[in-house]
């Protein structure tokens, strides 16, 4: 399997160039893509805009009760206009041709607040095997793939979903953390003891679903979790 990743990945960042070049990105009449900056939260980055006169780094109430199994989370933008319509369109309307934009901003993200830095991975929050089977591709993935050829950073795809979950979306943030609970298990045969990984996602909510799947990966003796998605809500 090893041996046929590199053609097959070749063959499909062609094939996305094709895509790209016959399927040129649409006019959009959609809000233009809302940066988040500081002032944010440091560890989960929910942006507090009334905190602007403060001028320290500071941690918000929803994470100064919970326990976090990754040390900082940083996303580009919000979750609505431009934004929101590219996530929906690649995810669920078979507009791969998004994939490119998406992965641009994801890479924006990284060189904002991750670069610099010494990271041994990427992990793409992994789908459900049913879930992965309707969609025909895991989006997660398909953008560490992107900031991988961006940034020569290797993906390590060692989480699986062990149990289906439903929808996060409409659930309150209670509610989503447990719908998350034990959700995530470290794959046989991967050992992360050690090393300094970057979760990958489209958009962080709550933060429920990589915190899941940071868990596993921290009580097997990784060194480092940071997480950085396109989006945060």
């Amino acid at each position: 399997m090893a041996l046929l990743s590199a053609p097959l990945d070749f063959a499909r960042d062609w094939g996305e160039c094709a895509l790209n070049l016959a399927f040129p990105w649409p006019e959009s009449e959609a809000k233009e893509p809302v940066r988040i900056e500081r002032p944010f939260c440091e560890h989960c980055a929910e942006p507090f805009s009334a905190m602007e006169t403060h001028g320290a780094s500071f941690e918000c109430a929803n994470c100064a009760d919970r326990t976090w199994y990754f040390q900082w989370a940083r996303a580009g933008y919000r979750t609505e206009g431009q934004v929101l319509e590219a996530i929906i369109g690649f995810k669920y309307r078979n507009e791969y041709y998004r994939h490119r934009h998406l992965v641009e901003w994801l890479t924006e993200v990284y060189d904002r607040y991750a670069a610099g830095k010494e990271w041994d991975a990427l992990v793409p929050v992994p789908l459900f095997h049913r879930r992965y089977r309707e969609r025909g591709f895991n989006q997660a993935n398909e953008l560490a793939r992107g900031l991988r050829s961006a940034r020569k950073i290797p993906v390590l795809d060692c989480l699986y979903r062990y149990r289906e979950t439903v929808s996060q979306t409409g659930l309150e943030r209670q509610a989503r953390q447990q719908n998350m609970n034990g959700a995530f298990r470290l794959k046989r045969g991967f050992d992360v003891k050690g090393r300094s990984l970057l979760l990958i996602d489209d958009v962080f909510t709550t933060g429920a679903t990589v915190n899941a799947c940071a868990q596993p990966m921290a009580q097997a003796g990784a060194a480092k979790l940071a997480v950085l998605t396109v989006a945060r809500s």
